[in-house]
């Protein structure tokens, strides 16, 4: 891949990444709950999806799903459902007593972290449909696509794992003295679980 597509494949990557969405309202959630250093495994569960997506896209199932209402809405209806999920047990999740430690572990385990930052991204359609858009942009058919992929892969993977880890989770570093009383936890469960709800109402009513 030459180095102006490479440049121009970086900028994307940052711009799409700085994008607030699912992924960085979970990302902030995570660290604001479980401490930065942890939330590196929520982060890590979004990247795998990411991969999940462009290989959807190489292989040319995104364009089945992009030319495929009943599949599309589909994927569009359990991906809203399952943000206004995790809303909703956001909300109602019990506040923690409060621990001496702001880095303190609260108790979720990495896996779970994990798989919830792969499934927050991973159901979302209109990735699919990006990326088909996105990254044809960047791979030419007169040379080795397999190449072109793993640095295309490993460029938006590297991006979104720095932005999401060191920019959002780290923002969220400056609101963990709200976790340190019940009443402040409970203030923001119910702003975090909102704004599940409202990327999920995006999803299903912005086309």
């Amino acid at each position: 891949m030459p180095w102006t597509i490479w440049l121009s494949l970086f900028a994307a990557c940052v711009v799409i990444s700085l994008t607030p969405g699912a992924g960085a309202i979970n990302t902030m959630s995570n660290a604001l709950v479980q401490g930065w250093r942890r939330s590196l495994w929520g982060v890590l569960g979004q990247q795998a999806a990411l991969i999940v997506h462009i290989v959807i896209v190489a292989a040319g199932v995104g364009l089945l799903v992009s030319r495929s209402p009943l599949l599309f809405n589909a994927i569009r209806y359990l991906g809203a459902a399952y943000l206004v999920y995790l809303g909703i047990r956001l909300m109602l999740t019990r506040p923690q007593p409060p621990a001496d430690d702001p880095d303190a572990v609260v108790g979720e385990s990495r896996w779970s972290m994990f798989r919830r930052g792969f499934w927050v991204n991973l159901l979302n359609p209109k990735a699919v449909v990006f990326f088909l858009a996105f990254v044809p942009q960047f791979i030419r058919l007169d040379r080795d696509p397999l190449p072109q992929y793993v640095i295309l892969i490993a460029t938006v993977v590297v991006v979104d794992v720095i932005v999401m880890w060191f920019f959002f989770a780290a923002a969220a570093k400056s609101f963990r003295r709200f976790t340190r009383t019940v009443r402040g936890q409970r203030v923001l469960n119910l702003v975090f679980g909102g704004l599940f709800i409202a990327v999920a109402a995006l999803l299903l009513f912005v086309h």
